[in-house]
């Protein structure tokens, strides 16, 4: 098994509310996260009703698909993600929580702190440095997707 996290952090031109709404919106995902650079093509909600903990979501990605749940919804402060991948076999190779922590800096203005954690399993254990590689330019581009999509609202 291998572990890894990064952390990173970036100011939004936006009320906190609208921050944490669009982070929230499994739905809305695909109108503002990347499409280049990006392993992510595509989210949708796989549970009914509105988004909170225990709602479910599947991720299409260059390496298959991903599901996973809202773990922590906390509005508008933070909210936490958990995906998973599996092998065909059923075992799980690799799992992630990507997370959000938002403070308002002003009336428009939020600090996202992004923080993710991965976790490999059996064959994926000796590519973690790889994984986590990835994972840092690909919660990169989600942030400044994330801010590209307030300056153009």
């Amino acid at each position: 098994m291998g572990e890894a996290e990064l952390e990173l952090t970036r100011t939004i031109r936006a009320p906190i509310a609208d921050v944490f709404d669009r982070l929230a919106d499994v739905e809305g995902h695909d109108a503002w996260m990347p499409h280049k650079g990006s392993i992510r093509r595509a989210s949708r909600q796989t549970s009914s009703g509105p988004t909170g903990v225990g709602t479910t979501y599947e991720d299409s990605t260059l390496f298959g698909k991903a599901p996973g749940e809202v773990v922590t919804f906390d509005r508008p402060e933070r909210l936490v993600y958990h995906w998973w991948q599996k092998a065909p076999w059923g075992a799980v190779l690799a799992e992630g929580w990507p997370g959000y922590t938002l403070e308002a800096v002003g009336e428009r203005e939020t600090l996202v702190r992004h923080h993710a954690r991965l976790r490999t399993y059996g064959i994926y254990g000796p590519a973690t440095a790889v994984m986590k590689r990835i994972a840092l330019r690909e919660r990169t581009v989600v942030l400044d997707a994330l801010e590209a999509s307030f300056r153009e609202a």
